[in-house]
């Protein structure tokens, strides 16, 4: 076990090497979804609520999956630490298979439920309409996006976050020119982003299994499903899955408390929480390269270096987070023109721009100790912890709902529910946890 800890300099490094082009991979979803804002925001104000009550559903099904590559990337470094390179890819082809199965059962469910899903929220009829479509024909690219999720895991246990950023570039460039040209050229509407959007998520697939399939011919990893390995895979997964599930609540909680606010109200949210997503995405890039380091790190048995890059990646993510809030708050009056042809929408979104930068601070710090205790395998605590987190935000979005703001304060007051007081109950639970040892557990995974 190594004693000797690693100048700074050194450990920048290495969460540079990764985080840098993990970052163009992370933000590709919400660029995805900032695309379809954009584009189906100029359709009107009911095509753009629609997106946003789809939408909520579709990122809670698949946000609810991402166990699969936070789950996958801890054990593929732990094995890369100890040196089993063979173990490490057969356990991220296992969870490829398990990603497909989970995903098709996932996608026929979703597509004959999706109507009533739209309905738990109570939205008026046309904006239901509009959320139905997209979401009925999105299901046929949710095996799709967990086969991605489950590949990209893998990848970033092996310390390669350069391939995903690649695969996700060349997808997002795919999805505007198909948005493009099947909403306006073709005349699809709302239809069409989703359509484009399927096309390109099954395009990534295609290039993700040429790349995982040279790594297990390479390492000798036989390209086909062990059934010890998936189970292993789903019940490692479950505690990732309740600590997602908590997540997932409260941002469907905070939809049903912008729906309760009204339509332009709720757009006006979709397209704060679109911003939210794309900040988070950009800071989690941070928290990505801690899970790859940490486990590898545990993998290897060096507990001083992993203390090490706790710390970096903290300051890291505080550092990126002011920045990256500064420059909202700078264009916060700029911003709406690009998402909305609404000037009711546009005239909403302003101050809740201001309420995100303020926090982007305390989303970098809770980000990053997330990533930590996801790579130190430390998921049952997590799991639990969210339970904890929740029920602190439920009496604010209740708050909200109940004095129902007018105006631009309505959208302000519930962005600062969510994105300060929320991650603030979060910030607590991790930050207490990474202070202690008992998430300090070295070799390979259990």
């Amino acid at each position: 076990m190594s004693t000797e800890t690693p100048s700074p300099r050194t450990v920048d490094r290495e969460i540079l090497r990764l985080a840098v082009p993990a970052l163009g991979a992370l933000i590709a979803e919400p660029l995805f979804l900032l695309a379809d804002t954009a584009m189906v925001g100029h359709l009107g104000a009911t095509p753009l609520a629609g997106l946003g009550l789809a939408s909520a559903v579709l990122q809670t099904i698949i946000g609810l999956m991402v166990f699969l590559a936070y789950a996958t990337t801890p054990a593929v470094a732990r094995l890369v630490g100890t040196g089993d390179l063979r173990g490490a890819v057969a356990a991220g082809v296992d969870g490829l298979w398990l990603a497909l199965g989970i995903g098709v059962v996932l996608a026929v469910a979703g597509w004959f439920a999706a109507p009533w899903l739209v309905g738990v929220f109570g939205a008026t009829s046309e904006v239901a309409a509009e959320a139905s479509v997209y979401l009925s024909i999105s299901m046929a690219g949710l095996p799709a996006m967990l086969v991605v999720f489950a590949a990209t895991g893998l990848l970033r246990g092996l310390q390669d976050t350069r391939t995903p950023l690649w695969v996700a570039g060349i997808g997002f460039a795919v999805n505007i020119a198909l948005n493009y040209l099947f909403i306006y050229v073709a005349g699809w509407g709302i239809a069409g982003s989703a359509i484009g959007t399927v096309v390109a998520q099954w395009g990534m697939v295609a290039v993700y299994l040429v790349v995982v399939a040279r790594h297990a011919a390479r390492a000798g990893a036989s390209p086909w499903p062990h059934h010890a390995g998936v189970l292993r895979g789903a019940v490692s997964g479950g505690w990732l899955l309740l600590r997602t599930a908590s997540l997932r609540v409260a941002l469907l909680l905070a939809t049903w408390a912008a729906t309760s606010l009204g339509s332009n109200e709720l757009a006006a949210f979709q397209v704060a929480m679109t911003i939210y997503f794309t900040l988070g995405f950009a800071l989690d890039a941070l928290a990505i390269a801690a899970q790859a380091l940490i486990g590898r790190g545990l993998g290897v048995g060096d507990v001083v270096a992993v203390r090490q890059i706790l710390r970096r990646c903290v300051e890291w993510g505080i550092g990126a987070g002011a920045i990256l809030g500064a420059m909202l708050i700078a264009t916060a009056w700029v911003l709406p023109g690009l998402f909305t042809s609404s000037a009711e929408v546009a005239a909403l979104l302003p101050p809740a721009f201001v309420v995100l930068g303020l926090s982007a601070p305390l989303g970098g710090l809770v980000f990053v100790l997330d990533g930590v205790l996801i790579g130190a395998g430390d998921a049952r605590y997590l799991a639990w912890t969210g339970l904890v987190n929740l029920a602190a935000f439920a009496p604010l979005a209740l708050g909200v709902v109940a004095v129902a703001p007018a105006g631009a304060a309505g959208p302000a007051w519930l962005m600062a529910a969510f994105a300060i007081g929320y991650l603030a109950a979060r910030a607590v639970t991790l930050g207490l946890r990474a202070r202690g040892d008992r998430w300090v557990i070295t070799g390979a995974p259990a």
